[in-house]
């Protein structure tokens, strides 16, 4: 499992365990997913792939395999830093899930609650949660009219024939009162000096008729 927080140049190498030295005429497949990609660097018992990393498409599961007398794989999982999805009270958040080369047979969405997962029926609640299947292996979760009950953590679930991957995703939902709160300061500054120099006036007038 390899985490990126940023866009970055990578190299994926698989190397032949001193074991397996005595295995000859070896075929070497690199994949992303299901996709054949040609492997660049080789050397006696190394294979290497170079990956420039610029959006969450070159992001997936990558393996190398190597076939002979026997069929020996390793699998490398790249997958980007957590970062959470903000928004205000009363807009609308979008959530996207890909699954990357596999189809999935089905989609679920859940909403963590607690320990639990709850799983998100949008034929119940329409007026909150739209799920639409844009493709394939597309799916996305629009969350209506946001509050500060809907920040938390959110799971999609897609299901293959023999199994099932999940992906998760955190969503911040914040008060309006915040991107107002450097211009309130900044009033509330004005307004003290502005009593200051009015009462520093009144000060000074009253100083004046008393000499």
């Amino acid at each position: 499992n390899i985490t990126l927080d940023h866009a970055t140049g990578i190299e994926l190498s698989c190397k032949l365990d001193n074991k397996y030295s005595h295995l000859k005429s070896l075929q070497v497949t690199w994949k992303k997913g299901n996709e054949t990609i040609r492997h660049i660097n080789k050397t006696e018992n190394s294979w290497s792939i170079q990956l420039r990393i610029v959006d969450r498409n070159k992001l997936g599961s990558y393996s190398c395999t190597l076939k002979g007398e026997e069929e020996i794989s390793a699998m490398f999982h790249l997958q980007g830093k957590e970062k959470p999805i903000v928004s205000y009270e009363g807009d609308t958040a979008v959530m996207i899930c890909k699954s990357f080369g596999y189809t999935p047979i089905a989609w679920t969405w859940y909403k963590t609650n607690g320990s639990e997962q709850i799983a998100i029926n949008d034929s119940l609640l329409a007026d909150k949660y739209v799920i639409n299947r844009i493709s394939a292996n597309v799916t996305h979760l629009k969350i209506l009219k946001l509050t500060q009950e809907d920040d938390g953590v959110y799971w999609c679930e897609a299901a293959f024939e023999l199994g099932k991957s999940k992906g998760k995703l955190k969503l911040k939902v914040l008060s309006l009162m915040v991107p107002l709160k450097p211009f309130l300061a900044i009033v509330a500054e004005v307004v003290i000096l502005v009593t200051i120099v009015f009462l520093y006036e009144m000060y000074s007038k009253k100083k004046e008729k008393c000499a």
